[in-house]
């Protein structure tokens, strides 16, 4: 197994894990009274980000590894745990609201309002460059950026106190 495959299998479990923690958080946080809102557009993120991996899988795992583009990368990967770490049992790949709870400000989001989405969008250029596949590095950015406007939206009404944020 060559090193772009290896990449390709750690990023794979690696999101599967995120995938099973955020259904846990979100069944916690729903139980304790939580809503969800913008569900709607849930399936779009799911579909662009496994778009996006299977691409990698398809056109990345042959590839030669760009080691600057890697290690960045990684050190993205250091943002994401911050980030999951900071939100703990709030972290969702949801948009899921706890009435009464004051926003999180600690962490990344001391200095951004949406770390998670900047991490995401860099994750998104970073490891098509690394695999050298730069048009679906821009490809991939474009369709995030697309469901990111959606998301921002929803989210920013939901965190302001709008329980009615589109889907």
């Amino acid at each position: 197994m060559n090193l772009a495959s290896v990449i390709l299998v750690l990023v794979t479990v690696q999101r599967l894990g995120e995938l099973l923690l955020s259904r846990y958080n979100t069944s916690k946080l729903l139980a304790r009274g939580a809503i969800e809102v913008g569900a709607g557009h849930y399936p779009l993120i799911v579909s662009v980000h496994a778009a996006w991996l299977i691409a990698l899988w398809i056109w990345g795992r042959g590839e030669s590894v760009n080691l600057v583009a890697l290690a960045l990368f990684i050190v993205l990967q250091g943002l994401r745990v911050w980030i999951i770490a900071t939100l703990g049992g709030r972290w969702t790949t949801r948009i899921i609201v706890l009435p009464g709870e004051p926003l999180v400000a600690s962490g990344p989001y001391r200095y951004l309002s949406h770390p998670n989405y900047a991490v995401v969008a860099a994750e998104i250029a970073t490891l098509p460059l690394a695999l050298h596949l730069p048009v679906l590095a821009l490809i991939f950015t474009g369709l995030n950026a697309a469901v990111l406007a959606i998301r921002l939206r929803a989210e920013t009404r939901a965190l302001s106190g709008s329980a009615s944020a589109a889907s």
